[in-house]
């Protein structure tokens, strides 16, 4: 494959503008992560240290293998929700390596109203079983939750996506054969019990270890009995009596080391054979991105330049270069594995929308995985391009997206609008993992279309009525519209409602799909469908 040519003038005014603005904005979200992760009371942090626990950073230090990569998911989950008081949503997530094997972690977050369960960390949960069931990956439960939060209960428990669907999935899991180990190292209270009963392995501490329907208060007022927590769900009781939990261990210590001895005794899972070459570094340096990624979103940019600091060499044979120019796809190799890319360089016509369901047709035919680079306002509007069919040609690409039987990965690069999200493999189309960036905007449409579509409704309505239109009124609807689209259409608003599978700093992009690509390889593709229609 040949190597893109750059055109960044890396010594540019606008570069270097450029290059501040998303370099503050990287450095921001660092702040931010670092906060939601290690930013706790010192009361809760020494409640932990008395009772001979550690940090759930700690443990999850314990039991990957050391000096290896860690994707966390959703790492700002929550983080504009519950008045801050969930960092996290509560929870860490994401793959690593434990024992040589590529493994989802799921930990409690003790640290954070003792580990309770939110709304938002049930959603986290849920999302990262379904990914071990997309990816058919090992899941690791580190288990010390106080339980449902429960002043929040009816957005708990009764819904189809609510607590239940932890427990459906791993259910699903062992259903397929994809192993769980659950280490309990605090309590695992009420619905939080069946994760280690639905698990294949489990391991408990003594004397801080717990797995009971009912805690102590709750079976206070249900039956009157006063008990202690290790009388009714202890290490002693689930590992001699019940046999509810496997193995016995002293120490949090203690517990991992038998947890990674019980990975290790997994079999490996034969990958999916799809071609590969040997990992090289992108030509150019992925830093550069900060000078090309606009400080505006109604900006435009080439994504060949996004391309050319991410994948391998820089090298990217781009399909039907000079046809459906605004869409642009090709293939390149990310970490050695071969992929597809489809990136928005603006607004979807109908020659670029065609383009794209054949090339991703292409990708299906020869098993290769594709890559979604979002830059969308949507599809193009107006009555010619309705004659022409827009609405049919945006339905094709849309259709043959869906159904394809490759992984797909998303990354939010900037504006992401209307229906382009969803011919863009968006969030309802099941990319095995999307990411988003610093600047990225999602919504129904931009802010200012927004506001000035309902200004238009409220103008007609009031001529309507027979009424002056008033324009202070339609003025604060305009500056009320865009005040909360300002809001709700952010990247740390779509990471905090787990829009997304968490945060980049555009330089990272590069690794976080090595390590996704390579995870979505454990689980067999779909039956490909019928043959490649060109459109």
């Amino acid at each position: 494959m040949p190597a893109l040519k750059t055109q960044i003038n890396t010594s540019s005014e606008e570069f270097r503008r450029r290059y501040s603005y998303n370099k503050n904005l990287a450095v921001e979200l660092k702040q931010k992560q670092d906060f939601a992760r290690y930013k706790r009371p010192q009361r809760d942090l020494d409640r932990l240290e008395k009772y001979g626990k550690m940090t759930p950073r700690r443990r999850l230090e314990k039991l990957l293998d050391p000096g290896t990569p860690f994707l966390e998911f959703s790492s700002l989950a929550a983080n504009m929700a519950y008045g801050g008081e969930a960092p996290g949503a509560s929870n860490i997530t994401g793959i690593g390596i434990v024992s040589g094997r590529e493994v989802i972690v799921h930990a409690d977050d003790s640290t954070v109203k003792g580990g309770a369960w939110y709304p938002l960390t049930i959603k986290k949960i849920v999302r990262c079983l379904d990914m071990a069931i997309e990816n058919q990956l090992p899941v690791v439960h580190l288990c010390d939750s106080a339980g449902g939060q429960l002043q929040l209960g009816p957005y708990l428990f009764p819904d189809r996506y609510m607590a239940g669907r932890i427990f459906r999935n791993q259910s699903i899991l062992s259903e397929m054969g994809v192993k769980q180990l659950a280490i309990v190292l605090g309590h695992c209270t009420a619905g939080g019990a069946y994760i280690p009963g639905l698990s294949d392995y489990s391991v408990i501490v003594r004397g801080t270890g717990g797995v009971f329907l009912g805690g102590p208060p709750l079976v206070k007022a249900a039956t009157g009995q006063v008990m202690t927590a290790d009388e009714i769900g202890g290490c002693d009781l689930h590992t001699q009596q019940s046999g509810t939990v496997d193995y016995p261990a002293a120490t949090e210590d203690e517990a991992i080391a038998i947890g990674r001895d019980i990975v290790g005794q997994w079999e490996r899972t034969d990958k999916v054979n799809i071609e590969t070459a040997c990992p090289e570094d992108p030509l150019y340096d992925p830093a550069e991105l900060y000078g090309i990624i606009p400080d505006d979103i109604k900006k435009s940019f080439d994504m060949r330049e996004v391309i050319a600091r991410i994948v391998d060499g820089s090298r990217f044979h781009e399909y039907k270069p000079a046809y459906g120019v605004s869409l642009v796809c090709g293939f390149s190799h990310i970490w050695g594995y071969k992929v597809g890319i489809l990136a928005n360089n603006g607004v979807l016509f109908n020659d670029s929308t065609l383009k794209g369901a054949h090339f991703i047709e292409l990708c299906n035919q020869n098993n290769t995985p594709i890559l979604f680079l979002q830059n969308i306002t949507g599809y193009m509007v107006g009555r010619d391009y309705e004659i022409a069919g827009i609405t049919k040609d945006g339905a094709k690409m849309i259709m043959t997206q869906t159904n394809s039987h490759v992984p797909k990965f998303t990354v939010m690069c900037h504006g992401s609008f209307g229906a382009g999200n969803y011919g863009m493999c968006g969030r309802a189309f099941d990319a095995r993992m999307l990411f988003t960036w610093p600047t990225h905007q999602v919504g129904l449409m931009g802010g200012e279309q927004a506001a000035s579509t309902l200004m238009d409704v409220k103008r007609a309505q009031l001529k309507r009525q027979g009424k002056e239109v008033d324009k202070q009124l339609l003025e604060e609807i305009r500056l009320k519209t865009l005040k909360a689209y300002e809001e709700e259409m952010s990247a740390y608003y779509s990471t905090s409602e787990i829009w997304d599978d968490g945060l980049l700093d555009p330089v990272d992009t590069r690794h976080a799909l090595g390590i996704a690509i390579s995870a979505s390889l454990n689980a067999p593709f779909k039956k490909p469908g019928n043959g490649v229609l060109r459109f």
